[in-house]
């Protein structure tokens, strides 16, 4: 990129849950975006955007370390990312200004996806103050990575539940998505007042969390898009579907597709004022803007409710809009990686964490000084070297998967998605299940860890206790046949894209080598010092 084209800021917005074909910009015939659709006009609209993982913890991991969820290894068994330098702490080290606004529980000082930023809040008051930092948290820690206390980890798990079910009964789910932008503005404003001539400038990142069940949309668009819905009357808890202990049909689907929409419009009309405050106040053309969702929701496609057991194509292929200089405005269909993200901020504002020279950089600073990924031009949407791995010197396992395909004669590009297993929904799916007197199948989806390698025309999902799914996405769109163990050569390329990928990243997931979910036990708690025993004790997780 040359330093005609550099911006000064960065706005870094995630729609949470959002799927692409709910949006105007990508299609959809309901106007539920009007401010996307401006937006598009002046910036590049990506169809073939993949993320790394179909649920919001890995996603934001992989987006603050442009690492894959196996490299960063934050998940539901390990909810906290550990030993990687992230984005923000980069920035930060380098002077520039940083904030993150979320009310996604799991964007948290707990998890550390919030290491770096000046400024944060998470918004969430449904749980107490210390459940997601101090004392609790780092007794979470201790019981996830021992085996022998996980039964005891579960009873946080169970905390967790709770908390989900009062949310999904429309309880403390007022939209926190205008306090979230009012921040954003006061932030900025603040941090340009304190600036002094040559400092750099900013970077505010938003997750926007409306979209995520439960759908309890504010009355103007509720009306709009629901009209005459009673959100508390239509199923919003998805493992009571998913468990089978609950029936959706046509009717109630067009209900919560309807709700749904909703509240991506009152996002959509959210961002809307931030926009048009940053136009207005000068800002907009030194700001370099990213809008994408983490993930998307399926809506009973594939008999799946949520954003679990399954990778696709309404949960892994999200909207992505990015305006900067470099880009220009437009329509792209090649492929995009989300954790690509992470290196075209970089590249956006001239900095690399292993890059001594890098403009403002101290690594004395950093928190994690030494450890960040260092910028990679073949993954920066503003380089021209984009996605041309050749010249790589330590490819990362979805480079290394991609260049071996090539050296085999495949000149198509690949994106990779990982999913381990669901510990909280898992437990919720359970609870939904025991309660109707379901038995779930063990050798089923909802105990599978999976992987994906998708290309621009097919996907193939090898998971380590169902059989693997293969699909010809270009020509069969809704996923409805499964061409595993077909002759076709598309797929043939993609599984073997995805063999090189699972080689890279240490082995094909089998169900020999994964956790049994039944095997938790009780014994080792007393092995715990005193202290810790009685901290649980005192916040009622052990008799």
């Amino acid at each position: 990129m040359s330093d005609a084209d550099a911006v000064d800021n960065v706005l870094f917005v995630v729609l949470d849950t959002v799927r692409a074909d709910h949006l105007t910009p990508y299609g959809y015939d309901r106007e539920t975006t009007p401010t996307l659709e401006r937006f598009a006009a002046e910036s590049t609209v990506f169809e073939g955007a993949v993320a790394p993982a179909p649920w919001t913890l890995p996603v934001h991991a992989s987006l603050f370390t442009g690492l894959y969820p196996h490299q960063h290894g934050a998940d539901q068994e390990t909810p906290y990312l550990e030993g990687a330098q992230t984005l923000a702490e980069t920035l930060s080290a380098a002077g520039y200004d940083t904030a993150c606004y979320s009310s996604n529980a799991w964007i948290t000082p707990y998890t550390r996806l919030t290491d770096g930023f000046d400024d944060r809040d998470n918004f969430f008051q449904a749980m107490p103050g210390d459940f997601l930092s101090g004392p609790l948290a780092r007794a979470w820690k201790r019981l996830n990575d021992d085996d022998r206390l996980r039964s005891v980890a579960n009873r946080l798990v169970a905390f967790g539940n709770t908390i989900h079910e009062y949310l999904a009964s429309g309880g403390g789910s007022d939209s926190k998505t205008p306090r979230a932008i009012d921040r954003a503005r006061e932030f900025i404003e603040s941090a340009e007042a304190d600036s002094s001539a040559g400092d750099p400038g900013w970077f505010v990142f938003c997750n926007l969390m409306d979209a995520h069940l439960p759908y309890h949309p504010p009355e103007e668009y509720a009306e709009r898009f629901a009209s005459g819905i009673d959100s508390t009357s239509v199923c919003q808890n998805s493992k009571e579907y998913n468990a089978g202990a609950r029936k959706i049909d046509d009717e109630e689907w067009e209900a919560i597709r309807g709700l749904y929409d909703a509240e991506i419009a009152h996002m959509d009309a959210e961002l809307g004022r931030l926009f048009d405050w940053l136009r207005e106040t000068d800002r907009w053309d030194d700001t370099a803007v990213v809008v994408c969702a983490d993930h998307g929701e399926l809506h009973g496609e594939h008999d799946l409710y949520g954003h679990e057991f399954g990778l696709y194509d309404p949960l892994i292929n999200v909207p992505l809009l990015v305006k900067h200089p470099e880009v220009g405005a437009g329509r792209r269909e090649d492929l995009v990686e989300l954790l690509d993200l992470y290196h075209t901020v970089l590249d956006a504002l001239g900095l690399d964490p292993e890059n001594a020279d890098s403009p403002g950089v101290d690594e004395a600073d950093s928190p994690s000084s030494g450890d960040g990924v260092p910028l990679d031009p073949t993954r920066s949407l503003l380089s021209e070297e984009y996605r041309a791995f050749d010249g790589v010197d330590a490819p990362d396992p979805g480079q290394s998967a991609v260049l071996e395909r090539r050296r085999d004669g495949d000149d198509a590009d690949y994106a990779f998605v990982e999913y381990a297993q669901p510990v909280v929904e898992l437990t919720q799916l359970e609870n939904k299940a025991n309660a109707a007197g379901i038995t779930l199948d063990r050798n089923s989806r909802f105990y599978a860890r999976m992987r994906a390698a998708r290309s621009t025309d097919a996907k193939y999902v090898r998971a380590d206790r169902i059989p693997d799914e293969a699909y010809r996405i270009d020509r069969d769109p809704g996923e409805t046949r499964n061409l595993a163990g077909s002759d076709s050569e598309s797929i043939a390329d993609v599984e073997a894209a995805l063999a090189s990928f699972e080689e890279a990243a240490g082995g094909r997931w089998t169900a020999e080598n994964a956790d049994d979910p039944s095997s938790v036990g009780e014994s080792g708690v007393e092995e715990m010092d005193e202290t810790a025993q009685e901290r649980l004790r005192d916040l009622g997780y052990l008799e």
